[in-house]
């Protein structure tokens, strides 16, 4: 019997940083870095980088519903960047690293709205959030180098810096939700 998974599209920032975060999350089946919401088809990384497609860097995670809700999925997501920055996370800064939701259904646009509604009503963060909620129109897979990029090159400057100590976060902060074995 097939179970029924359900998709989820989020731009925080970095793709290597969502994907490093959300493959620990229990339920979720498999996530790919990726491009969405630009004006040109199957875009490059370097066209991404340099601001020239209208793309966000996001990563389109697949999840088991009957395991981790999309709510689930949102309530990591406003916790694991700041979607109070427009186009900017860290030292990263373009429309390509915008905080969006790109929704599958009238299910998840609704839910996002009203996340994000909550979230603006709530004290957790001290300026209003821009994060843009709009239609999942396409994804564009990134190139192959992309995937499980923190794991392979964990060394790296970058990947110490500012990725580990996301997700070292996200392990406190969700440490009920992690994946106990490999999917």
């Amino acid at each position: 019997m097939k179970k029924n998974i359900e998709k989820a599209t989020l731009g925080a920032g970095c793709f290597w940083c969502i994907e490093a975060i959300y493959k620990r999350l229990e339920g979720v089946k498999k996530v790919r870095s990726g491009y969405s919401g630009g004006t040109i088809k199957n875009p490059a990384y370097r066209e991404v980088c340099e601001g020239r497609t209208g793309h966000a860097e996001v990563c389109e995670i697949e999840f088991d519903p009957e395991i981790i809700s999309f709510q689930e999925i949102l309530d990591v997501f406003w916790k694991i960047h700041d979607p109070t920055t427009l186009n900017r996370q860290g030292n990263d800064v373009g429309t390509q690293y915008r905080s969006v939701i790109y929704f599958h259904n009238n299910t998840q646009k609704n839910l996002a709205e009203e996340s994000k509604n909550e979230m603006n009503n709530n004290t957790y963060y001290k300026s209003p959030i821009v994060t843009e909620i709009n239609a999942c129109k396409n994804f564009y897979p990134a190139e192959d180098d992309h995937n499980s990029y923190f794991e392979s090159h964990q060394e790296e400057p970058y990947c110490r810096l500012v990725i580990l100590p996301k997700v070292e976060k996200f392990k406190t902060t969700f440490a009920n939700k992690l994946k106990k074995a490999e999917d």
